[in-house]
């Protein structure tokens, strides 16, 4: 489990996911269960983060989108995880909009959260120590741009480009925001560790709230 909840451990089951995706698309349903082994964990963290308690029902309206339009996807294993990540998205805002409420923060996936290093930025080492309980609090006080960049970048292991086509946006958009949330992360991490407290009473920093969690749709 927690496979997607790292982008370099991500990375290393691509391989693996492009294979059994094709496989798949022949009508492996062996296949498929490895597939969908490979992505859930990601995928269902990323759900959390914007749904919330709902995350399974979304996820398994997803699934049953991706099995549907299976053999439409073209792609390798990366690809495969942007796909999905789209149709997840897509279902989520759905339910929103059904619901009339804004995405909202709730558990992310802990096998997600605690893998949330990534393998190249300074911010990302910081993440290594954060406890699950930290992480959803630090994203929570995120604004949703950079929540969900980092969401799609740390929880469900994409690269910038294949963030970007999730989110709509420019792939120089989501690195920035995925930059700012990281490094807004990170500094919230350094303030916990100096002041012992880590803020707890709203005043340690930017993203740390007085009262109840911000909610992943709101701006600081």
């Amino acid at each position: 489990m927690g496979q997607g909840g790292k982008p370099g451990r991500a990375h290393a089951y691509d391989g693996e996911l492009g294979a059994a995706v094709a496989r798949a698309q022949d009508g492996d349903e062996a296949a498929f269960a490895t597939a969908y082994r490979i992505v859930q964990p990601g995928l269902l963290g990323y759900l959390r983060g914007i749904v919330g308690d709902d995350a399974e029902d979304v996820a398994s309206d997803a699934w049953l989108e991706i099995a549907r339009d299976l053999g439409r996807f073209r792609g390798d294993g990366a690809g495969f995880r942007g796909w999905t990540a789209t149709i997840a998205r897509h279902r989520a805002l759905d339910h929103l909009r059904r619901l009339r409420v804004r995405p909202r923060s709730a558990g992310l996936d802990q096998d997600a959260v605690l893998d949330l290093p990534g393998p190249h930025s300074t911010h990302d080492q910081a993440l290594e120590s954060l406890s699950t309980a930290q992480a959803l609090e630090l994203v929570r006080g995120l604004p949703r741009d950079q929540a969900e960049a980092v969401l799609l970048r740390v929880v469900v292991g994409l690269d910038g480009p294949a963030a970007a086509r999730v989110l709509g946006k420019r792939p120089g958009a989501v690195r920035t925001a995925a930059h700012r949330g990281l490094k807004r992360l990170a500094r919230e991490l350094g303030v916990a560790g100096a002041d012992g407290a880590g803020g707890a009473d709203g005043r340690g920093g930017e993203g740390v709230t007085d009262g109840g969690p911000r909610t992943l749709g709101e701006s600081t």
